[in-house]
């Protein structure tokens, strides 16, 4: 299994865009712009995460939905990883992290294809975890809960990023490689 990239690459650019910004300003002479104000992470208590099966034996659905009275941001990728093995799931398609914005008693949905039962690769777990930001520690839901009897096959497991539908999250785990 790959670990997820460091978001410090991204955190760069942000910060180079933002002294690029202030400085146009600067030099133009015009006032700088209101503090524009974005919403804090999710706290792991106002956010409910949920796991159920994919209709397939090797795919489970997840869902986030924000409990909480006031929007806020979860990461675009949801963290998925899997009881005693290093690494998470990798979001698909390939992409760093960045926020994903929930309105209060708004859902979000994502897939995660693990390997297929009969595959001779990889480990076999009971369980898998789902964190709706890296900053959380998620929720563990045992491999029958996500209609994986026999156990969690892993081996390369892909994620897709959080959607606003369930058939736009099982579309684009269709259209991933593997």
């Amino acid at each position: 299994m790959r670990l997820r990239p460091s978001p410090a690459p991204a955190l760069a650019v942000a910060a180079a865009l933002t002294l690029t910004a202030a400085a146009a300003s600067a030099t133009t002479g015009a006032a700088p712009a209101q503090a524009v104000s974005r919403p804090g992470t999710c706290p792991e208590r106002a956010l409910e995460v949920r796991a159920a099966p994919g209709g397939q034996r090797n795919v489970a659905r997840i869902s986030v939905t924000n409990r909480g009275d006031r929007t806020c941001v979860v990461d675009r990728i949801p963290t998925v990883t899997f009881r005693s093995l290093d690494g998470s799931a990798e979001p698909v398609p390939p992409v760093g992290s960045g926020a994903y914005t929930l309105s209060a008693g708004e859902h979000a949905y994502a897939a995660v294809r693990t390997a297929d039962p009969e595959a001779t690769e990889g480990h076999v777990v009971d369980s898998l975890s789902v964190a709706a930001d890296p900053s959380h520690r998620g929720v563990t839901f045992r491999a029958t809960t996500v209609g994986m009897p026999a156990g969690v096959h892993v081996w390369i497991p892909v994620t897709t990023l959080w959607h606003e539908s369930r058939a736009a999250a099982d579309k684009a785990l269709a259209d991933a490689p593997g």
